[in-house]
């Protein structure tokens, strides 16, 4: 059964064919009017600028990084000059997914425009399709090169025994460009894409009083760029990182604190091999009738790929491990590595659960947020209520999840838990992209349709599916964060192991002091984020309004006249590149000068704060957000509060505005960047682990 890994590689270059076979389809579909075409002309150009520029940032800082890992290989013996390669090629790969995936939502965007003229089923098949060539982009690269480059390291230095755990230091370069790449993606991107969205809706609905994706707003195109360098290049690089960190962890393990042969180290690329299958097969699970609710159909394919990639996973685990394995002085029977992957998709599961109550329209927290719309302060008291409310339950899913496992299995169980819920992360992927899709139809619709009924007609449906985006955008978001903590243990005993050390004492006073700096930190974090944010939004509230001003005819909507687009993309574009880099840097720099300065019981109680804050911070963002976002779109539909029915541009939407003007850079800036920066510092510390322990 060893040669089986030799699959893998096989299974992500299929994943890659299947995306490019989306990709075709998607070309083939009719863009729709010249106007409908110029606008996402307009959008396409626009994100692939800013990618452009922040990739020759991120360019610079891999030089840099290289330099690192070339000093960190040259003085520590359980690593090579190869780790430079693995970081190299990770890093490219991260880009590369979020580049791929972006590349085809700017054209699926305006097909999805196009089809949803028809009906709801044909613009969710092609919203859908732009998803999918994300979701299986990523796993497929991320499977892809991590298998790649275990099968030649694993020649070059002939693994065997002691010589595995080099083969994983070198291949933690691996995951280390991912996550790199993967945090400047996000953090920028939401940067970027956040600074539009408040600047436009503070420009143009709550002070211009214009609908939203009105062509009228100079910052119009900004926000649907940012859909696609955020919501979609940024989520792909996230996710990414997501994934190959899960798999290399529980490799790590698997050879690190597991007694017995090369089985426990493959097992996790062959579980992420079974899951990016059904995930392909689940795609086609897909379907809506007009009069259908398009969350049911994505649940049902979901859910599909959850429960084909269970079942194959008993027999997986049952022919390739041996009956029975040792971790430490405990001996577990291989079925229970198999329980606890049931484990981590159950805690999958109850987490996505979890959050779509959370933030869904016509649930309990919604409503509540709806009902405190009186006013803009209330909306937003309601809204933080929600936020904080909602880190309970899945916090205590994650605890109840982490200890099932252990006791199943050692750590190697929790580990394993965490590849479960990640093997189908293609599914979960391209579910969640497909609302950006969705978002940047619906603003194609409202600026390249000139016929009015036409226009509202097809907008209706673009904001069925944007509506079902938000939800299963907050989803993807919980289930990558539960993931996060999963991964995040299993790269602290990774941690443990190669720094020696037995157990952290957390009533001595440095390792105490490790623990409160690592909870400060994703508090800073989020802070710089979010600060970001709203700075660039201010110059783009002024932009707006200086143009509303200074153009003749523009606020009136005179024919002929257009906004200066460019301008507001730029605005944030330099706001993105130039201040991605301060969040950036203290993921990367605060494990490397706690490790060095303080040493290893210090690093490892600064890594056990980041864990714990950073996963409450993720939560409570991440929902508070989401849920605002829901509370202001019930308005597109009516709300009664005390009795008195409301609708868009009603006192109370406007207050939901300010609301979800307020979640913004939580749910799609900081938020979403905790799960990296949370596997980021574990994965710098085990990278330094051994020199530290000298």
């Amino acid at each position: 059964m060893q040669n089986i890994v030799y699959a893998v590689p096989v299974i992500g270059l299929l994943s890659l064919l299947f995306a490019y076979w989306r990709t075709a389809w998607i070309n083939q579909q009719a863009t729709g009017s010249e106007r409908m075409t110029e606008i996402a002309g307009y959008i396409s150009k626009g994100a692939m600028s800013y990618l452009n520029a922040q990739y020759r940032v991120l360019a610079i800082f891999a030089i840099f990084a290289c330099i690192f890992l070339g000093f960190i290989s040259y003085n520590d013996p359980h690593s090579s000059p190869l780790i430079i390669l693995a970081f190299v090629v990770g890093a490219v790969f991260s880009a590369l997914a979020g580049y791929l995936g972006m590349s085809v939502a700017t054209k699926a965007n305006v097909r999805t425009t196009n089809a949803a003229r028809d009906s709801l089923s044909r613009a969710l098949d092609v919203s859908f399709a732009g998803g999918s060539v994300m979701g299986m982009s990523v796993v497929g690269l991320g499977i892809l090169g991590l298998s790649v480059l275990y099968l030649v390291f694993n020649q070059l230095f002939n693994a065997d025994g002691s010589s595995m755990m080099r083969v994983l230091n070198v291949l933690t370069g691996f995951s280390l460009g991912a996550e790199s790449i993967a945090l400047f993606a996000r953090v920028g991107g939401g940067i970027f894409t956040k600074a539009a969205d408040v600047g436009a809706d503070l420009a143009g609905k709550v002070v211009a009083g214009i609908p939203e994706d009105d062509p009228r707003n100079p910052a119009v195109i900004a926000d649907n760029v940012g859909d696609n360098v955020g919501d979609v290049a940024g989520m792909g690089a996230d996710l990414f990182g997501s994934y190959v960190s899960t798999v290399l962890a529980t490799m790590v393990l698997g050879a690190a604190i597991v007694t017995g042969d090369k089985s426990m180290v493959v097992l996790p690329l062959l579980i992420a091999a079974v899951g990016t299958i059904f995930s392909i097969v689940a795609t086609f699970f897909v379907k809506v009738k007009e009069d259908g609710n398009p969350q049911t159909s994505l649940n049902i394919g979901n859910w599909g790929s959850v429960a084909l990639t269970a079942i194959v996973s008993y027999f997986i685990i049952t022919q390739t491990l041996p009956a029975n394995f040792t971790e430490g002085t405990e001996s577990y029977p291989a079925i229970n590595v198999f329980w606890s992957v049931l484990v981590g998709l159950l805690v999958g599961v109850l987490v996505s659960l979890i959050t779509e109550y959370y933030c869904s329209m016509g649930k309990g927290p919604v409503t509540r947020i709806v009902d405190s719309s009186t006013n803009a302060g209330t909306n937003v008291i309601a809204g933080l209520s929600v936020g904080m409310e909602s880190t309970a339950l899945p916090m205590l899913v994650l605890a109840a999840g982490i200890v099932e496992a252990y006791h199943l299995a050692g750590l190697y169980g929790v580990a394993m838990a965490a590849t479960g819920m990640m093997a189908t992360t293609g599914m979960q992927l391209a579910i969640d992209a497909f609302g950006p899709i969705a978002d940047n139809a619906g603003g194609i619709a409202e600026m390249g349709i000139e016929d009015p009924k036409v226009s509202e007609q097809t907008r209706k449906r673009t904001d069925i599916l944007d509506t079902v985006g938000n939800t299963t955008a907050a989803i993807g978001k919980g289930f990558a964060i539960a993931s996060a903590a999963l991964t995040a243990l299993a790269l602290f005993a990774a941690f443990m192991e190669n720094a020696h050390i037995e157990g952290i004492d957390i009533s001595q006073a440095n390792v105490l002091a490790g623990l409160m700096i690592g909870a400060t930190i994703p508090y800073l974090f989020s802070s710089l984020a979010i600060r970001a944010v709203g700075s660039a939004a201010t110059k783009m509230v002024a932009e707006v309004a200086r143009q509303f001003k200074e153009i003749p005819g523009l606020l009136e909507g005179r024919k002929g006249v257009q906004a200066d687009y460019e301008k507001c993309i730029n605005i944030s574009t330099n706001a993105a590149i130039r201040q991605m880099i301060a969040p950036g840097m203290l993921a990367i720099l605060s494990p490397i000068i706690v490790g060095f300065a303080f040493g290893p019981y210090v690093l490892g109680g600064m890594l056990a704060g980041v864990l714990v804050s950073g996963l409450l911070m993720a939560i409570f963002q991440s929902n508070s957000g989401g849920a605002w976002d829901n509370a202001k779109k019930s308005f597109e539909k009516g709300v009664t509060i005390d009795g008195q029915l409301y609708y868009k541009k009603s006192e109370p939407h406007k207050a939901a505005v300010v609301g979800d003007t307020v979640g913004d850079p939580l749910k799609d800036t900081s938020g979403p960047s905790m799960n990296i920066l949370i596997k980021l510092t574990s994965i710098v510390a085990l990278i330094i682990a051994s020199m530290i322990a000298q």
